[in-house]
C-alpha cells in the first residue's frame, strides 16, 4: 500500500559560478568519472591497506578521524570536509565482499580532492562525512558478514557488533539530513521490462510494516529521481527500483524510521564487467548525481509517481544460458535449454570465477548476460549426456568445447 504526500515545489537561488559546474558536469560526468577514477584500488577485492593508502593522499582541509575498531581490531576511520549547511553521511563496504560502491565512492572522493571548483562547491553547500570501508574484517575475509559471521545490515536496531555500534553512535554525533547506503548486487539482478542488467538500483527505504511514504521517504525519493534522470543518459533501461519489504533491522529501514532520509546504492552489472571497473564509474556519477539534486533542493508533486515508475529489479538473470542443446534423457532426445552461473572465490589476492551448472530454464524464464546457441548439438561431459546442476561448466556441445563456462579456441 502507498499513500501519496505532496510537498510544494520552492524555488533556489543559485551562485553563478555553480550553475556552470552544474551544466558542465551533467553533459560530461562519464568523462569525469573516467578521469577521476583512482588507478590503485580496482579489481573485486579492496581490502582496509588500500583505502589506508588513498587516505594519506587528502590534504588538511579532509579530516580523517579513526571512529572505532572492527570486532578483529582493524581500524575504522571517517573522513569529513565542508562547512556547508547540508550534512551527508556516507558508508560503504558493511558487506565485505562489495567493494564496487567503495571504489566508485573513492573516486568520486578523488574528485573532491584534486578538483578545486567542485571541492568549492561541496565545501560551501554540504559538510561530508564518510566511512569507506565500514567491514574491514569481512572484507579481508571476502564475505558479506563480518568476523563474527553477522550481517551488519541486518543489525541496525540491536548493535550487537562493534562495526554497527560506531555506525549509530556517527549517525547520533553527525546529526546527517541524508544518509547515502552503499552496495553491491548480483549479477542475477535485472530488469523484466528492458531484458536488461539492474547495473545500479536505488531505494527509499520504508519506515514500516505499511510502506508508505511520509516526508522522510519523500525527500529520499526525490533525490533517487534527480540520480535516475541523469543515469539515463548513460545506461537507459538499465537502473532499478529496489525491494522496498520493511525489516526494522535493516539500516536504511532503521535510520528512515527515526526520520533520517536514507538511500540504499546497489551497484550492480554491466555487460562484460565482472572486476566491475566500468561498473564504479557509475556509482561515482550517480554520487555527483545525488549532491546536485539536493542541492537544488526542489519537491515536485510528481515525485511519488516518478519514483513508483522506475521499473523495479528482479532477479531475472543469469551469466550464461545455452540454448538448443542436444541432450539424452532416458534414452530420449530432446533440447533444452541451461543456465551457467558464476561463484566468486578468494584466493590468494585475486578473486576467482568458477562457473557452474545452475539450471534447466524454458525459453523465457530468464536472461541470459550472455548467450550461446547450442543449434541441436549434442551435449557431452565425463559425468553423460545431460547437465547436472551444481557440476562445474567444462563440457562439450558438438565439437565445441566449453571450460569454466567459456569457449576454447
Amino acid at each position: 500500500m502507498f499513500t501519496i504526500v505532496k510537498k510544494k515545489a520552492f524555488s533556489t537561488v543559485y551562485n553563478c559560478k555553480f550553475i556552470s559546474i552544474y551544466i558542465w558536469n551533467m553533459k560530461n560526468d562519464l568523462h569525469l568519472a573516467t578521469k577521476f577514477l583512482y588507478h590503485p584500488i580496482k579489481g573485486r577485492y579492496v581490502v582496509l591497506d588500500q583505502i589506508d593508502t588513498f587516505l594519506k593522499t587528502f590534504h588538511s582541509a579532509f579530516k580523517i578521524k579513526e571512529i572505532g575498531k572492527s570486532e578483529l581490531g582493524k581500524t575504522i576511520s571517517s573522513i569529513t570536509f565542508g562547512q556547508g549547511k547540508t550534512k551527508i553521511l556516507i558508508w560503504s563496504q558493511m558487506h565485505g565482499n562489495e567493494s564496487t560502491s567503495t571504489k566508485g565512492l573513492i573516486d568520486f572522493l578523488n574528485y573532491c580532492r584534486i578538483e578545486p571548483s567542485f571541492y568549492s562547491f561541496i565545501k560551501e553547500k554540504f559538510m561530508v562525512c564518510v566511512i569507506p570501508m565500514l567491514n574491514p574484517d569481512g572484507a579481508e575475509l571476502y564475505t558479506r558478514e563480518n568476523a563474527n559471521k553477522i550481517d551488519l545490515n541486518r543489525d541496525a536496531l540491536e548493535c550487537t557488533q562493534k562495526e554497527s555500534l560506531i555506525l549509530r553512535q556517527l549517525v547520533n554525533e553527525f546529526q546527517p539530513d541524508y544518509c547515502f547506503n552503499m552496495h553491491d548486487q548480483r549479477t542475477i539482478f535485472g530488469l523484466i521490462e528492458t531484458q536488461k542488467p539492474a547495473t545500479m538500483s536505488f531505494l527509499t527505504a520504508a519506515f514500516d510494516e505499511t510502506r508508505t511514504f511520509n516526508e522522510t521517504r519523500v525527500k529520499a525519493a526525490n533525490i533517487i529521481n534527480g540520480i535516475v534522470k541523469n543515469l539515463n543518459n548513460y545506461i537507459p533501461g538499465q537502473v532499478g527500483r529496489f525491494d522496498d519489504s520493511f525489516n526494522l533491522n535493516c539500516t536504511g529501514d532503521y535510520f528512515t524510521s527515526i526520520g533520517i532520509p536514507t538511500i540504499l546504492f546497489e551497484a550492480g552489472h554491466f555487460q562484460d564487467d565482472y572486476e566491475r571497473d566500468e561498473v564504479r564509474k557509475y556509482v561515482f556519477i550517480s554520487l555527483l548525481s545525488a549532491f546536485y539534486s539536493i542541492n537544488e533542493n526542489d519537491i515536485a508533486t510528481s515525485v511519488l509517481e516518478n519514483y513508483l515508475n522506475i521499473f523495479q529489479n528482479n532477479k531475472c538473470f543469469v551469466d550464461i544460458i545455452f540454448k538448443n542443446v542436444k541432450i539424452f534423457e532416458n534414452n530420449v532426445e530432446k533440447n533444452i535449454n541451461f543456465a551457467v552461473q558464476y561463484s566468486e572465490f578468494l584466493r590468494g589476492n585475486k578473486i576467482d570465477f568458477e562457473a557452474v551448472i545452475y539450471q534447466i530454464v524454458s525459453e523465457t524464464e530468464l536472461f541470459g548476460h550472455q548467450v550461446y546457441d547450442g543449434k541441436g548439438e549434442l551435449f557431452d561431459s565425463i559425468y553423460g549426456k545431460f547437465p547436472k546442476i551444481g557440476e562445474k561448466a567444462n563440457f562439450h556441445i558438438g565439437n565445441k568445447e566449453f571450460v569454466n563456462g567459456k569457449l576454447v579456441g
